[in-house]
């Protein structure tokens, strides 16, 4: 048999590719975030980065710790490359369980209106919960707006989901529909707070409302560091589900998978993977639409791979946003948003052309 037919011979090949690319990515992803801390308005050595954490996580000897480097390292940069990496993984992989679901490659989580809620929840925090928070226990406005944020966004879900549910039933396209107008009645929302807010209120939802990473510290990504990283491992375990939805709900049906039980799952954890991101970054769009768009120009849409590629380049993804974003215009700081969707726009533009060349619409 010509060895270039031989289906073995081309499977082993082509899991050694897919080995080599997740390995490639996991390098990328270490480099990124050593050089991601050590990037900034105090420039740290690599070396002494290394070192450093090596020391905080018990490696080294306690002396690597204590001095002004590993103060900004360990007090600023870590939490916020903490942040970008909890966050880039859990927004990338949630658009690509979301594409897989809906077999359509322009879904992301703001499709369903997880964004859209988590803003309009936020934007209510931001211009009504000044007079909110004299009724809530002391230091709870630092988790006001996190908290509101992740309530809209997992509420509209919800409400979503239950008008494109009928007899144990969920209509993909309904779910879709509903999605749309909900983003829509949110951003009516949105303006209205935008109406009536002060000028100090308006900027502070715009800088929300356009993404960062900035101002998180240990005890605000403590809490919700779980709620981004259990749903990312369990929607990155549903590949074989995914799989299965690729060749359409009556073949998965036939294969032994419950369909049903599936979307419910799989909208839920992305709801609550991005969600949670979103409550503590702001908007920041385009990474779980191009994210698994580039993973399968590389290595094919097969989920066993897909998911875990999405999450190491999601993280590598918005860690290098985010380092650009805080040293371009120094000493200011560009909101992330901005420089994801001038990378996304273009990319979605493009796809919709390509998929029109193709003949697919």
């Amino acid at each position: 048999m010509n060895i270039a037919h031989d289906p073995v011979a081309a499977s082993t090949r082509r899991r050694r590719r897919v080995g080599v690319f997740l390995a490639v990515l996991g390098v990328a992803l270490l480099l990124t975030i050593v050089v991601a801390a050590g990037y900034g308005a105090v420039a740290i050595p690599p070396e002494r980065v290394v070192a450093i954490l090596a020391g905080w996580l018990g490696f080294a000897s306690a002396s690597e710790t204590g001095d002004t480097d590993s103060i900004v390292l360990l007090a600023i940069r870590l939490p916020r490359v903490c942040l970008g990496l909890l966050a880039g993984a859990a927004l990338a992989v949630a658009g690509a369980a979301l594409q897989g679901l809906f077999r359509n490659p322009l879904a992301d989580p703001g499709l369903i209106g997880v964004s859209s809620g988590a803003a309009v929840a936020a934007a209510a925090a931001i211009v009504l919960g000044g007079s909110a928070v004299a009724f809530l226990p002391a230091g709870s406005l630092t988790y006001l707006i996190p908290v509101a944020a992740f309530a809209g966004g997992l509420i509209i879900t919800f409400v979503v989901y239950r008008i494109a549910s009928r007899d144990g039933r969920t209509e993909v396209a309904t779910l879709l529909l509903a999605g749309i107008a909900l983003n829509a009645i949110s951003g009516a929302g949105i303006g209205l707070l935008i109406f009536l807010s002060d000028d100090q209120q308006l900027r502070d939802l715009n800088f929300w409302l356009l993404g960062s990473l900035g101002g998180v510290t240990w005890e605000r990504l403590l809490p919700a560091a779980p709620l981004m990283l259990v749903p990312t491992i369990l929607l990155a375990m549903l590949w074989r589900h995914l799989n299965a939805f690729l060749l359409g709900e009556t073949e998965a049906l036939h294969l032994g998978f419950d369909v049903e039980r599936t979307k419910r799952w799989i909208v839920v954890l992305a709801a609550l993977a991005a969600g949670s991101s979103v409550a503590l970054t702001g908007i920041i769009g385009f990474v779980g639409l191009v994210v698994p768009h580039l993973i399968r120009l590389v290595i094919g849409p097969d989920h066993r791979s897909l998911l875990p590629a999405s999450v190491l380049l999601g993280a590598i993804l918005l860690l290098l946003a985010d380092l650009l974003a805080r040293t371009i215009v120094l000493p200011a700081e560009l909101p992330i948003g901005i420089l994801t969707s001038l990378i996304g726009g273009p990319f979605f533009l493009w796809l919709l052309v390509r998929r029109r060349g193709m003949g697919m619409w």
